[in-house]
């Protein structure tokens, strides 16, 4: 347990030279799909399309498969930010028979949005200098007064502790100013001082974990954007993947995969380089060593 007690205020015990540049350039560990931890067996299939159409008919067969493929989270929010996770991919949607918004993948969270997002503050409550970038995208089922409304929840609930936009801040920044949080919000329809555009995503769509490797080397020739961006060390798996698996879960295809993908993240410097890395982010965090061996790349980095 204590490697991951020192990882819940990692920010905090960084070496002084990393709390004076911008976040954009740190090695920051990440949740794809964070709240796929709780999904909900008694809800609708949401994605993928093709398992989407047959829900109706087919649904006590489906939903386990779905949920196993879902699931892509083991950890609760409050283990995940005690792990070391400070970048959470946020995908919502609306619910035709309840006026809560849900998280979701494959199938609707039993958690709210609400309550997913108040334990995420009250644990920034008890860690003070750790900082956290929340990415909410792929939206579904929403209605612009649903936008509206989670955004103004979400400014209630973080009030102060938002740091603004465009300037993407250093952690001395933050503490300066008492920011936790930057939010990041996906929809062309919504614009604040305090919502930040879309963080671009390096998604393979791959479940080779070489081909996840090869896809992302090319990404870095091409060059890094000059903001905030995540590598995305996830594999995908689609609807036609599912039915051929039947027995088989995104877990179990997932774990062993890590050994490629954390050789490659150890290879990997943070910094404002054209082939620097930022945010890496992955399934099943706080199980192994990606944690670790992400923020260790700050470290290691230390001399230059």
């Amino acid at each position: 347990m204590a490697e991951t007690e020192s990882l819940a205020d990692w920010m905090s015990n960084l070496n002084e030279k990393f709390t004076k540049i911008p976040l954009s350039q740190l090695a920051i560990p990440g949740s794809h799909n964070a709240m796929a931890y709780s999904l909900d067996m008694d809800s609708s299939v949401l994605e993928p399309k093709k398992l989407k159409a047959l829900d109706k008919m087919f649904s006590t067969f489906l939903r386990p498969i779905v949920k196993k493929w879902g699931t892509a989270q083991e950890k609760n929010i409050s283990e995940q930010l005690d792990a070391g996770m400070r970048y959470f991919d946020l995908r919502v949607a609306g619910k035709p028979e309840s006026s809560d918004l849900f998280f979701y993948h494959g199938l609707y969270t039993t958690m709210t949005v609400k309550e997913g997002m108040t334990e995420l503050e009250t644990w920034l409550r008890q860690h003070t200098k750790e900082v956290v970038i929340l990415s909410f995208s792929h939206f579904k089922e929403m209605s612009d007064d649903q936008h509206t409304e989670l955004t103004s929840y979400l400014k209630e609930l973080f009030k102060t502790k938002l740091c603004p936009k465009p300037q993407v801040p250093s952690l001395k920044d933050c503490w300066e100013n008492g920011y936790q949080f930057i939010l990041s919000y996906d929809n062309r329809n919504v614009d604040d001082p305090v919502l930040w555009p879309r963080i671009e995503y390096w998604w393979a769509d791959n479940s080779d974990p070489k081909e996840v490797i090869s896809y992302l080397n090319n990404k870095k020739q091409i060059g890094r954007p000059e903001g905030l961006f995540v590598a995305g060390l996830n594999l995908t798996f689609d609807g036609n993947d599912m039915l051929l698996y039947l027995t088989k879960s995104l877990k179990e295809k997932t774990m062993p995969a890590y050994l490629l993908l954390l050789d490659w993240v150890k290879e990997q410097h943070p910094g404002s380089d054209k082939e620097s890395i930022n945010i890496i982010a992955g399934d099943f965090v706080g199980v192994n060593s990606f944690a670790q061996d992400i923020i260790q790349l700050n470290n290691a980095d230390s001399g230059s």
